[in-house]
């Protein structure tokens, strides 16, 4: 049985790779509930963090005031390279107007 590699980091520290991952699984944000988990790391603090699965790892994201910050730059980068991408917003909007 193989044994995946398990990492806790820190938002400052993730790459493009991760922050994909990231944006892909938790697509409309992270529930408090049911996405979050908490743990104590050795020293004695307490840890809330995200799961987020590739491959061969387990990344826990630890969450904090500046992670939503670094996911949103990231998809604003992304999303700036993608000519056909049309904000969901804009067809709702379209489709009220066109029911009236």
């Amino acid at each position: 049985m193989y044994k995946m590699k398990r990492i806790i980091v820190d938002y400052k520290k993730l790459n493009k790779d991760i922050l994909d991952l990231l944006v892909t699984q938790y697509p409309y944000g992270f529930d408090e509930e049911d996405d979050i988990i908490e743990f104590a790391l050795a020293s004695g603090e307490i840890v809330k963090a995200v799961k987020v699965n590739s491959e061969d790892t387990i990344y826990l994201v630890k969450i904090g005031s500046k992670l939503n910050q670094a996911i949103k730059e990231h998809e604003d980068t992304v999303f700036e390279k993608d000519d056909d991408f049309v904000p969901f917003d804009d067809h709702i909007n379209d489709d009220e107007e066109n029911n009236l």
